[in-house]
């Protein structure tokens, strides 16, 4: 086991750490490492690797993602302006009295309306994506970890924030080494 810091500061959080990174084996390690952190009530952190794991949802408690709603108001909203906006084309601004027709069906007004709620919930989705992860972060501390970029090849990581209620530097990098944790390193700002 590795254990490095560059922060003097062993009481606390010192200025400008981001927070503590714990290397792990393998997914059964990290899965087993972010149910114990759930437990512990840890609540800022967050786990990396190669591919998902099944399971690692449940183990780090997380709840299903709002982004569906995003796409359902979107779909709903793009509809009722598709019919409307037909409607006031049809019925009040612009109406061609033919044959004794109507100037409005639903009938006629679906085709556009069904493309234009796919069009608004495919904007509405990518937007609360991008609100509910904080996307796009043009610099964020791990990416100038030098061991971050394992994550994309062959290595689990877990990521635990200073700005965590239980973060406690000495003592979050003995439970993270006690739940076998490979290499712990601070992480700085």
């Amino acid at each position: 086991m590795t254990t490095e810091s560059n922060n003097t500061n062993s009481v606390g959080c010192g200025a400008g750490e981001y927070g503590l990174i714990a290397e792990f084996a393998g997914p059964g390690e990290v899965l087993r490492a972010a149910e114990r952190l759930r437990v512990a009530g840890f609540r800022f952190w967050d786990v990396f690797g190669p591919y998902p794991l099944p399971g690692m949802c449940a183990a780090m408690g997380l709840k299903r993602s709002p982004v569906g709603w995003f796409g359902f108001f979107g779909g709903v909203i793009g509809f009722i302006i598709a019919v409307a906006g037909i409607w006031y084309l049809n019925e009040v601004h612009y109406p061609l009295p033919i044959g004794g027709k109507p100037f409005f069906s639903p009938f006629s007004a679906f085709p556009t309306a069904y493309e234009l709620a796919i069009l608004f919930a495919a904007i509405a989705t990518f937007g609360g994506l991008l609100v509910l992860t904080g996307l796009p972060r043009v610099r964020h501390p791990l990416f100038g970890h030098r061991r971050f970029a394992l994550a994309t090849r062959d290595r689990f990581f877990v990521v635990i924030e200073s700005a965590d209620p239980n973060y406690h530097r000495e003592n979050t990098q003995r439970f993270l080494e006690t739940i076998g944790a490979v290499r712990v390193e601070v992480v700085m700002m």
